[in-house]
């Protein structure tokens, strides 16, 4: 999946990125309290080269990560990363005017240091990782879990962001997907496109989502990198008392690495 970039808007592209996060921005943009989700099943959707799973497996935490790419040898995803983070971090750079720097990163240098640290991390976990079933095939709106397999499930960059790639009826059956496999909640950040302008059809959705017993709540978090990106929206089964996400909290700055 080589990714290619679009002029429609400033970070447009027209394929979904392999670009991957460390778990101290998931912590940031999901809300997450890491202690409390050890022991816990945590399913992170559409992951790309995250390390997340890598890094919530040392902490005790049961994480699955999901992607169309994974099942690909360990050089043929290399090569996708060479490739798809140069041109995102080209672009960033070329778009300065769309990031808040500051909150979470000091400058651009820093945030790709810490997304290449997620890569190269993720990259040595995969192999062992894909044998002991961390890391999966498979992609939205059909992912291939039991109904309520995860305690918790996260959805990053993918819905919203691709808002021009992936139609309206993929976004409710991938909301509905997400709550399908989860027992408590589903979160997806962020709620924006690469425009930094909020889903245009966000309303409707929550309404369509809602008709089928799904309540969303959007719900604030301690993150900016672009315009935008300071909430989620979190899902979950209509009846089911929220497990919600403590309130943004003031944290060191720099992610670790």
């Amino acid at each position: 999946m080589t990714t290619t970039l679009s002029s429609s808007s400033p970070l447009e592209l027209s394929s979904v990125a392999f670009f991957g996060r460390t778990l101290a921005e998931y912590a940031r943009f999901f809300a997450l309290d890491l202690p409390t989700l050890r022991g816990r099943a945590v399913l992170d959707v559409a992951a790309g080269p995250a390390s997340f799973a890598a890094e919530a497996v040392s902490r005790g935490i049961d994480a699955v990560a999901l992607d169309p790419l994974y099942g690909c040898r360990p050089e043929a995803l290399a090569a996708h990363v060479a490739i798809d983070y140069r041109q995102m971090h080209e672009r960033t750079r070329a778009h300065p005017h769309l990031l808040e720097l500051g909150p979470v990163f000091a400058s651009l240098d820093e945030a790709e240091a810490s997304r290449r640290a997620a890569a190269e991390r993720f990259l040595r976990d995969y192999e062992s990782g894909f044998l002991h079933g961390r890391y999966v095939g498979g992609a939205l709106p059909r992912l291939p879990f039991l109904d309520r397999q995860f305690d918790l499930v996260l959805c990053a960059h993918l819905l919203f962001v691709y808002a021009r790639q992936l139609d309206y009826d993929f976004h409710v059956a991938a909301c509905a997907e997400l709550v399908r496999v989860s027992a408590g909640e589903a979160r997806v950040h962020p709620l924006c496109g690469p425009d930094g302008c909020r889903y245009s059809e966000l309303t409707r959705l929550r309404c369509d989502l809602a008709d089928l017993g799904i309540v969303t709540e959007v719900v604030p978090v301690d993150y900016a990198f672009f315009a935008g990106t300071d909430s989620m929206l979190v899902l979950r089964r209509h009846g089911r008392p929220p497990d919600r996400p403590a309130a943004p909290r003031k944290a060191n700055p720099k992610p670790a690495v």
